[in-house]
């Protein structure tokens, strides 16, 4: 067994003092009072009164295409930027990564090749594999599709029916509505992105050009989508639906068989979501930029009005550590609550809280020590299935 003693454990429900955390193999064994009469401990771990934490499980982050992608000219092997990616998200705490991969209908977002038929199943694929071979965290698929993307009806069965996706999520990125309430804002985000249409720039086509493009596009029809919905959920697998801004479109996702609302757009959107029983998901950039980069709901307001049940990378994985102790330390949530935000619920979101999301006997031992330096969370330790994965300490 593995001791870690001296440390502050947030459990669901509170912070522990005073217990050692018990470590049996790939499980959490329990808690214990003393080390004398444990005579089976192997080796002993001193948190010096640091917090352990559950290791985060990031239900939407694209960040792997940064790492396989990292220019427009540039692509490197796949599996080379999956292993530099696990290292990096290792760092960050994230123990269970769902990497949201799209299946775009349109290039305004810029050309990807990472988005393609055939690129979307090659990370599939190497995702399942590579927990049969050496890998330091858990690998999760999260398959995104536009809603424009007639093809991807075909392949998001074939996928499910392969057993590569753990998550899906409907998207759509039309202007007038979603993310992009505001065409200036579209415009704007779109141009980034180096997007056009047919050699016509995004920034010459007016308000009612772009409305009618996107408005006489052909789309997955109502039944297709709630066909893919209850293919997911006959694999135990959740379905999202991305940007909702009005209740008529919560509604329509409740029908279609949708269980997670990422990213609503207001207060009001994220609320009513609540309400209706979705999981809601904001992202912790969010937190750590202090407000939305599209100009929408702010992360932190969601969790102080009980309306954001989930806190994802989104873009930037090493956020989500960040906003943990920012809401505690800035608006004083307590750190239970907060932390069940980035491990519980999640967990509960992508059904496995049976064996992961919190510090409780009988759950795999994946878990953070975290400590405070000059007002900053860190790591020092990080346990995936019971293992020391990563070590570090700062230097004075």
């Amino acid at each position: 067994m593995v001791a870690i003693k001296n440390g502050k454990i947030i459990t669901p429900d509170e912070t522990i003092e005073g217990k050692i955390l018990l470590l049996e193999q790939d499980r959490i064994k329990g808690f214990a009072d003393s080390l004398d009469g444990l005579d089976d401990i192997e080796r002993v771990v001193n948190a010096h009164g640091r917090y352990i934490i559950p290791g985060i499980i990031d239900a939407h982050s694209d960040k792997i295409e940064q790492y396989i992608q990292p220019r427009p000219t540039s692509q490197v092997d796949f599996e080379f930027g999956l292993r530099v990616c696990e290292r990096d998200l290792l760092g960050a705490g994230i123990t269970t990564m769902y990497h949201s991969i799209s299946l775009f209908g349109d290039e305004f977002f810029g050309s990807s090749p990472l988005r393609t038929k055939e690129n979307v199943q090659k990370l599939a694929d190497l995702i399942a594999d590579i927990h049969l071979r050496n890998h330091l965290i858990h690998h999760r698929f999260h398959l995104r599709i536009e809603i424009d993307n007639l093809e991807a009806y075909d392949i998001v069965r074939d996928m499910i029916d392969q057993g590569k996706v753990h998550l899906i999520s409907f998207m759509n990125h039309t202007p007038g509505q979603g993310q992009y309430r505001s065409v200036e804002i579209y415009r704007d985000v779109v141009s980034k992105y180096n997007g056009n249409l047919g050699g016509k720039e995004i920034n010459s086509m007016g308000a009612d050009e772009l409305f009618e493009y996107h408005d006489n596009k052909p789309k997955l029809s109502f039944g297709q989508q709630r066909e893919l919905a209850q293919l997911a959920h006959e694999k135990g697998i959740p379905v999202a639906s991305h940007d909702d801004d009005t209740i008529e479109k919560l509604e329509e996702n409740l029908k279609i068989g949708v269980d997670i609302s990422e990213f609503p757009i207001s207060l009001e959107t994220a609320k009513s979501a609540k309400a209706h029983g979705f999981y809601t998901v904001v992202g912790s950039a969010n937190i750590l930029r202090g407000s939305s980069h599209s100009g929408n709901l702010s992360a932190a307001k969601a969790v102080l009005e009980d309306c954001a049940d989930i806190i994802c990378s989104d873009y930037y994985p090493a956020a989500i550590l960040y906003s943990i102790f920012c809401m505690h330390e800035k608006y004083g949530i307590p750190l239970p609550e907060i932390v069940k935000k980035t491990s519980l619920n999640p967990a509960k979101a992508m059904r496995i809280d049976k064996d992961y999301g919190s510090l409780e006997p009988g759950k795999k031992a994946d878990l953070l020590i975290v400590d405070i330096l000059d007002g900053c969370p860190v790591i020092t330790h990080v346990f995936v299935d019971g293992i020391a994965a990563s070590r570090i300490e700062y230097r004075r």
